[in-house]
């Protein structure tokens, strides 16, 4: 089956586990659902994901994280869609949270979180904000 837009697929898969306090959530793979995941990770939002293949695309078993019974993700929001990019300069990477979240993006460099991208000054497409 073909989505229209599996970045808000992955978030929408996340945030409903999330909210029914699942331990495991399955979701298509792909590259960009790869990097975005292993962003996802690297801030400890997630435990850990796995490709777990089978016919043709396979799917990335994400292990949620939670901490004192209470979920590591509180919020997710998907800030470029497929109707409308939003782009940013390399001046203006939103901060989430002031800094206690995290938005990704991608660049002429790859997919990566706010905090790489103001260090290699680079701009790009806002993804998502997680926090």
């Amino acid at each position: 089956m073909s989505l229209s837009d599996p970045i808000s697929n992955l978030l929408n898969i996340i945030r409903n586990g999330v909210l029914v306090k699942k331990d495991t959530v399955d979701v298509p793979a792909s590259k960009l659902t790869g990097k975005i995941l292993e962003i996802f990770k690297a801030e400890g939002y997630v435990e850990d994901f796995r490709l777990m293949k089978d016919s043709v695309q396979g799917t990335y078993k994400i292990y949620l994280k939670y901490e004192n019974n209470k979920p590591s993700i509180i919020g997710l929001k998907r800030i470029s869609k497929p109707g409308l990019r939003v782009y940013t300069k390399r001046d203006e990477i939103p901060r989430v949270l002031n800094g206690l979240g995290t938005a990704v993006l991608s660049t002429s460099k790859g997919v990566m979180n706010d905090r790489e991208a103001r260090k290699l000054r680079t701009g790009g497409e806002v993804i998502c904000f997680i926090w």
